[in-house]
Protein backbone atom coordinates (compact mmCIF):
# COMPACT_ATOMS: atom_id res chain seq x y z
CA UNK A 1 0.00 0.00 0.00
CA UNK A 2 1.48 3.04 -0.79
CA UNK A 3 -1.63 5.95 -0.23
CA UNK A 4 -3.80 5.52 1.96
CA UNK A 5 -7.39 6.04 1.57
CA UNK A 6 -9.22 7.55 4.46
CA UNK A 7 -12.42 8.70 5.72
CA UNK A 8 -13.42 10.70 9.28
CA UNK A 9 -16.58 9.85 11.32
CA UNK A 10 -17.49 13.14 12.91
CA UNK A 11 -16.74 16.98 11.75
CA UNK A 12 -17.76 18.34 15.17
CA UNK A 13 -14.94 20.10 17.44
CA UNK A 14 -12.15 17.86 16.67
CA UNK A 15 -12.92 16.44 13.24
CA UNK A 16 -12.23 19.61 11.25
CA UNK A 17 -8.71 19.37 12.79
CA UNK A 18 -8.50 16.32 11.66
CA UNK A 19 -9.78 16.76 8.21
CA UNK A 20 -7.48 19.44 7.58
CA UNK A 21 -4.17 17.29 9.29
CA UNK A 22 -5.02 14.34 7.31
CA UNK A 23 -5.65 15.93 3.95
CA UNK A 24 -2.49 17.49 4.08
CA UNK A 25 -0.54 14.11 5.58
CA UNK A 26 1.67 12.65 2.64
CA UNK A 27 0.42 9.15 1.12
CA UNK A 28 -2.97 9.73 2.61
CA UNK A 29 -5.93 10.85 0.52
CA UNK A 30 -9.22 11.90 2.44
CA UNK A 31 -11.78 10.46 1.09
CA UNK A 32 -14.84 11.09 3.03
CA UNK A 33 -16.17 12.83 6.13
CA UNK A 34 -19.37 11.59 7.93
CA UNK A 35 -21.72 13.68 9.78
CA UNK A 36 -25.45 13.78 10.80
CA UNK A 37 -25.88 17.24 10.41
CA UNK A 38 -26.20 18.74 7.33
CA UNK A 39 -24.97 22.32 8.29
CA UNK A 40 -21.32 20.43 9.14
CA UNK A 41 -21.35 19.00 6.24
CA UNK A 42 -22.30 22.49 4.37
CA UNK A 43 -19.34 23.40 6.09
CA UNK A 44 -17.10 20.59 5.20
CA UNK A 45 -18.12 21.26 1.51
CA UNK A 46 -16.67 24.86 1.48
CA UNK A 47 -13.32 24.00 3.05
CA UNK A 48 -13.02 20.66 1.36
CA UNK A 49 -14.98 20.44 -1.76
CA UNK A 50 -13.16 17.80 -3.12
CA UNK A 51 -14.09 15.35 -0.15
CA UNK A 52 -17.65 13.84 -0.05
CA UNK A 53 -19.63 14.34 2.16
CA UNK A 54 -22.03 11.81 4.23
CA UNK A 55 -24.65 11.89 6.69
CA UNK A 56 -24.43 7.62 8.19
CA UNK A 57 -21.03 6.39 9.67
CA UNK A 58 -22.08 3.12 7.80
CA UNK A 59 -21.12 4.63 3.96
CA UNK A 60 -17.72 5.04 4.97
CA UNK A 61 -17.32 1.76 6.92
CA UNK A 62 -18.75 0.00 4.20
CA UNK A 63 -17.27 1.88 1.61
CA UNK A 64 -14.52 -0.70 -0.12
CA UNK A 65 -12.05 2.01 -1.31
CA UNK A 66 -11.66 3.24 2.23
CA UNK A 67 -8.34 1.17 3.78
CA UNK A 68 -8.93 3.77 7.67
CA UNK A 69 -11.18 5.22 9.49
CA UNK A 70 -10.71 7.86 11.87
CA UNK A 71 -13.69 7.97 14.59
CA UNK A 72 -14.31 11.52 15.99
CA UNK A 73 -17.55 11.04 18.52
CA UNK A 74 -18.28 11.04 21.85
CA UNK A 75 -16.52 8.60 23.63
CA UNK A 76 -19.67 6.39 24.63
CA UNK A 77 -19.51 5.59 20.57
CA UNK A 78 -16.19 5.16 20.15
CA UNK A 79 -16.50 1.42 20.69
CA UNK A 80 -19.35 0.36 18.50
CA UNK A 81 -18.08 2.47 15.39
CA UNK A 82 -14.40 1.08 15.77
CA UNK A 83 -15.40 -2.94 16.24
CA UNK A 84 -17.74 -2.39 13.16
CA UNK A 85 -14.76 -0.42 10.84
CA UNK A 86 -12.65 -3.16 12.57
CA UNK A 87 -14.91 -6.08 11.48
CA UNK A 88 -15.00 -4.37 7.79
CA UNK A 89 -11.14 -4.46 7.99
CA UNK A 90 -10.47 -1.03 8.44
CA UNK A 91 -7.39 0.19 10.06
CA UNK A 92 -8.84 2.84 12.91
CA UNK A 93 -7.41 6.00 14.77
CA UNK A 94 -10.13 6.58 17.43
CA UNK A 95 -10.40 9.98 19.77
CA UNK A 96 -9.19 9.72 23.04
CA UNK A 97 -10.25 8.41 25.51
CA UNK A 98 -10.22 5.38 23.83
CA UNK A 99 -13.23 3.87 25.27
CA UNK A 100 -15.68 4.20 28.04
CA UNK A 101 -14.16 0.92 29.63
CA UNK A 102 -11.29 -1.60 29.44
CA UNK A 103 -13.21 -4.61 28.25
CA UNK A 104 -13.90 -2.54 25.42
CA UNK A 105 -10.23 -1.35 24.60
CA UNK A 106 -9.51 -5.36 25.32
CA UNK A 107 -11.81 -6.11 23.01
CA UNK A 108 -10.71 -3.75 20.39
CA UNK A 109 -6.91 -4.35 20.67
CA UNK A 110 -7.97 -8.07 20.29
CA UNK A 111 -9.40 -7.75 17.26
CA UNK A 112 -7.37 -5.52 15.48
CA UNK A 113 -4.36 -8.18 16.24
CA UNK A 114 -7.05 -11.00 15.05
CA UNK A 115 -7.29 -9.04 11.48
CA UNK A 116 -3.70 -7.77 11.70
CA UNK A 117 -5.19 -4.24 11.65
CA UNK A 118 -3.49 -0.34 12.68
CA UNK A 119 -5.50 0.17 15.62
CA UNK A 120 -4.37 3.86 17.08
CA UNK A 121 -5.87 6.41 19.77
CA UNK A 122 -5.38 10.02 19.40
CA UNK A 123 -3.72 11.35 21.88
CA UNK A 124 -2.21 14.42 20.13
CA UNK A 125 0.11 15.49 22.94
CA UNK A 126 2.71 12.92 22.66
CA UNK A 127 3.76 14.45 19.36
CA UNK A 128 4.37 17.76 21.01
CA UNK A 129 8.17 18.76 21.18
CA UNK A 130 7.33 20.06 24.32
CA UNK A 131 7.02 15.85 25.55
CA UNK A 132 9.54 14.66 23.38
CA UNK A 133 11.96 16.80 24.89
CA UNK A 134 10.91 15.71 28.44
CA UNK A 135 10.74 12.42 27.08
CA UNK A 136 14.68 12.79 25.89
CA UNK A 137 15.17 14.23 29.22
CA UNK A 138 14.19 11.56 31.06
CA UNK A 139 14.96 8.56 28.85
CA UNK A 140 18.85 10.18 28.74
CA UNK A 141 19.13 10.27 32.83
CA UNK A 142 19.40 14.08 32.29
CA UNK A 143 17.01 14.47 35.16
CA UNK A 144 17.52 11.16 37.05
CA UNK A 145 15.11 9.16 38.54
CA UNK A 146 11.78 10.30 38.37
CA UNK A 147 10.14 11.11 41.86
CA UNK A 148 7.03 12.65 41.05
CA UNK A 149 5.04 14.18 38.20
CA UNK A 150 1.86 16.37 39.18
CA UNK A 151 -0.26 18.25 37.05
CA UNK A 152 -2.88 20.96 36.51
CA UNK A 153 -5.66 21.05 34.13
CA UNK A 154 -8.16 23.78 35.02
CA UNK A 155 -10.35 26.64 33.51
CA UNK A 156 -13.21 27.44 33.52
CA UNK A 157 -16.10 25.20 31.55
CA UNK A 158 -17.02 23.64 29.37
CA UNK A 159 -19.81 21.21 31.08
CA UNK A 160 -19.92 17.38 29.66
CA UNK A 161 -23.36 16.13 29.79
CA UNK A 162 -22.13 12.57 29.97
CA UNK A 163 -18.74 12.10 31.58
CA UNK A 164 -17.13 13.90 33.97
CA UNK A 165 -13.94 16.09 34.48
CA UNK A 166 -11.58 13.71 34.92
CA UNK A 167 -12.70 11.46 31.45
CA UNK A 168 -13.11 14.99 29.89
CA UNK A 169 -9.75 16.99 30.89
CA UNK A 170 -7.11 14.12 32.39
CA UNK A 171 -6.75 11.80 29.45
CA UNK A 172 -4.23 14.10 27.95
CA UNK A 173 -1.86 14.13 31.15
CA UNK A 174 -2.25 10.49 32.00
CA UNK A 175 -1.38 10.07 27.95
CA UNK A 176 1.84 12.10 28.63
CA UNK A 177 2.45 10.41 32.18
CA UNK A 178 1.96 6.91 30.37
CA UNK A 179 4.41 7.72 27.40
CA UNK A 180 7.66 9.05 29.70
CA UNK A 181 6.95 6.69 32.59
CA UNK A 182 7.60 3.11 32.01
CA UNK A 183 6.62 1.73 35.01
CA UNK A 184 3.27 0.81 35.56
CA UNK A 185 0.88 1.80 38.19
CA UNK A 186 -0.31 -0.21 41.00
CA UNK A 187 -3.32 2.01 42.20
CA UNK A 188 -5.46 4.89 42.29
CA UNK A 189 -7.11 7.21 44.82
CA UNK A 190 -9.67 10.02 43.40
CA UNK A 191 -11.98 12.18 45.05
CA UNK A 192 -14.43 14.86 43.10
CA UNK A 193 -17.86 16.52 44.03
CA UNK A 194 -20.28 17.33 41.40
CA UNK A 195 -21.65 21.00 42.45
CA UNK A 196 -24.37 20.79 39.83
CA UNK A 197 -26.02 17.97 41.62
CA UNK A 198 -26.30 15.60 38.38
CA UNK A 199 -23.76 12.77 39.80
CA UNK A 200 -21.19 14.44 36.94
CA UNK A 201 -17.74 15.84 38.71
CA UNK A 202 -16.58 19.08 37.78
CA UNK A 203 -13.88 18.89 40.43
CA UNK A 204 -11.60 16.01 40.82
CA UNK A 205 -8.15 15.46 42.59
CA UNK A 206 -6.26 12.37 40.89
CA UNK A 207 -2.96 10.39 42.72
CA UNK A 208 -1.78 7.64 40.65
CA UNK A 209 0.52 5.27 42.82
CA UNK A 210 3.44 3.07 42.12
CA UNK A 211 4.98 0.07 44.05
CA UNK A 212 8.53 2.16 43.77
CA UNK A 213 8.68 5.90 45.76
CA UNK A 214 7.49 7.48 42.57
CA UNK A 215 4.24 9.13 42.64
CA UNK A 216 1.71 11.12 40.12
CA UNK A 217 -1.17 13.73 41.17
CA UNK A 218 -3.66 14.86 38.75
CA UNK A 219 -5.85 18.42 39.38
CA UNK A 220 -8.86 19.24 37.20
CA UNK A 221 -11.45 21.26 37.20
CA UNK A 222 -14.35 22.82 35.31
CA UNK A 223 -14.79 25.98 37.24
CA UNK A 224 -11.29 27.70 37.77
CA UNK A 225 -11.40 31.40 37.35
CA UNK A 226 -7.77 30.68 35.38
CA UNK A 227 -7.01 28.64 32.74
CA UNK A 228 -3.80 26.61 34.18
CA UNK A 229 -1.88 24.07 32.40
CA UNK A 230 1.10 22.87 34.00
CA UNK A 231 3.06 20.00 34.75
CA UNK A 232 5.88 19.66 37.22
CA UNK A 233 8.07 16.72 37.38
CA UNK A 234 10.71 16.37 39.49
CA UNK A 235 14.18 14.16 39.24
CA UNK A 236 16.65 12.99 41.59
CA UNK A 237 19.18 15.38 39.53
CA UNK A 238 17.00 18.11 38.04
CA UNK A 239 13.61 19.19 37.68
CA UNK A 240 11.40 20.15 34.64
CA UNK A 241 8.44 22.87 34.41
CA UNK A 242 5.53 22.05 31.55
CA UNK A 243 3.75 25.28 31.34
CA UNK A 244 1.65 24.45 27.88
CA UNK A 245 0.11 28.24 28.03
CA UNK A 246 3.82 29.48 27.57
CA UNK A 247 3.56 30.74 23.47
CA UNK A 248 7.33 29.34 22.79
CA UNK A 249 9.05 28.47 25.97
CA UNK A 250 6.91 26.04 27.05
CA UNK A 251 9.69 23.99 29.31
CA UNK A 252 12.06 25.02 31.92
CA UNK A 253 14.81 22.85 32.96
CA UNK A 254 16.06 23.01 36.67
CA UNK A 255 19.02 22.07 37.97
CA UNK A 256 17.47 21.89 41.35
CA UNK A 257 17.71 19.15 43.91
CA UNK A 258 18.43 17.85 47.58
CA UNK A 259 20.12 15.18 49.31
CA UNK A 260 18.94 14.23 52.87
CA UNK A 261 20.26 11.89 55.33
CA UNK A 262 18.99 9.99 58.84
CA UNK A 263 21.32 11.34 61.74
CA UNK A 264 21.15 7.84 63.39
CA UNK A 265 21.86 8.90 66.90
CA UNK A 266 18.76 11.55 66.81
CA UNK A 267 16.67 10.01 64.37
CA UNK A 268 16.73 13.23 62.29
CA UNK A 269 16.87 13.90 58.83
CA UNK A 270 19.08 16.12 57.69
CA UNK A 271 18.08 18.13 54.44
CA UNK A 272 20.97 19.74 51.69
CA UNK A 273 19.40 21.72 49.18
CA UNK A 274 21.26 22.59 45.68
CA UNK A 275 19.91 25.27 43.64
CA UNK A 276 21.44 25.43 40.22
CA UNK A 277 20.76 27.26 36.77
CA UNK A 278 17.81 27.12 35.02
CA UNK A 279 17.55 26.65 30.78
CA UNK A 280 15.33 26.58 28.57
CA UNK A 281 15.69 23.85 26.09
CA UNK A 282 14.59 24.42 22.13
CA UNK A 283 11.90 22.17 20.90
CA UNK A 284 10.26 21.02 17.80
CA UNK A 285 7.51 23.81 16.76
CA UNK A 286 5.97 21.53 14.13
CA UNK A 287 2.21 21.04 14.76
CA UNK A 288 1.21 18.10 16.69
CA UNK A 289 -2.06 16.71 15.01
CA UNK A 290 -0.14 16.70 11.69
CA UNK A 291 2.39 14.33 13.72
CA UNK A 292 -0.63 12.09 14.62
CA UNK A 293 -1.92 12.16 11.11
CA UNK A 294 1.46 10.99 9.81
CA UNK A 295 2.73 8.33 11.98
CA UNK A 296 -1.19 6.72 11.84
CA UNK A 297 -0.85 6.42 7.80
CA UNK A 298 2.88 5.67 8.11
CA UNK A 299 2.39 3.17 10.71
CA UNK A 300 -0.48 1.60 8.27
CA UNK A 301 1.46 1.31 5.23
CA UNK A 302 5.02 0.54 7.09
CA UNK A 303 3.36 -2.22 9.37
CA UNK A 304 4.78 -1.10 12.49
CA UNK A 305 3.20 -0.02 15.97
CA UNK A 306 2.49 3.77 16.16
CA UNK A 307 3.90 5.75 19.20
CA UNK A 308 0.19 6.44 20.15
CA UNK A 309 -0.67 2.67 20.04
CA UNK A 310 -3.84 0.84 21.38
CA UNK A 311 -2.00 -0.46 24.36
CA UNK A 312 -1.09 3.07 25.97
CA UNK A 313 -4.73 4.25 24.91
CA UNK A 314 -5.66 1.15 26.97
CA UNK A 315 -3.47 2.49 30.33
CA UNK A 316 -5.05 5.62 29.96
CA UNK A 317 -8.65 4.15 30.06
CA UNK A 318 -7.25 1.57 32.74
CA UNK A 319 -6.46 4.64 35.08
CA UNK A 320 -9.69 6.66 34.10
CA UNK A 321 -12.29 3.77 35.10
CA UNK A 322 -10.66 2.80 38.40
CA UNK A 323 -10.85 6.80 38.95
CA UNK A 324 -14.34 6.02 38.13
CA UNK A 325 -14.89 3.81 41.06
CA UNK A 326 -12.39 5.59 43.60
CA UNK A 327 -14.82 8.46 43.44
CA UNK A 328 -18.13 6.64 43.71
CA UNK A 329 -16.27 5.15 46.85
CA UNK A 330 -14.98 8.11 48.40
CA UNK A 331 -11.49 7.93 47.58
CA UNK A 332 -11.16 4.75 48.40
CA UNK A 333 -7.69 3.18 46.77
CA UNK A 334 -8.29 0.74 43.61
CA UNK A 335 -5.67 -1.80 42.90
CA UNK A 336 -5.27 -1.94 38.93
CA UNK A 337 -1.92 -4.23 39.14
Amino acid sequence: MKTVNLGVIGYGYWGPNLARNFFAANDCNLKAVADARPERLAVLAKVFPSVKGVKDANDIINDPEIDAVVIATSVFTHFPLAKKALLAGKHVMIEKPMTASVAEADELIELAIQKGLTLMVDHTFLYTGAVAKMKELIDSKEVGTPRYFDSSRINLGLFQPDVNVIWDLAPHDLSILTYLVGEKPASINATGISHTKNGIENIAYMTVNYDSDFIAHFNVSWTSPVKVRQTLIGGDLKMIVYNDLEPSEKIRVYDTGYNHKIEEYENKIMVDYRTGDVYIPKIGTQEALAGVANDFVQSIINKREPRANAQLGRQVVRILEASQVSIKNNGKEVCIR
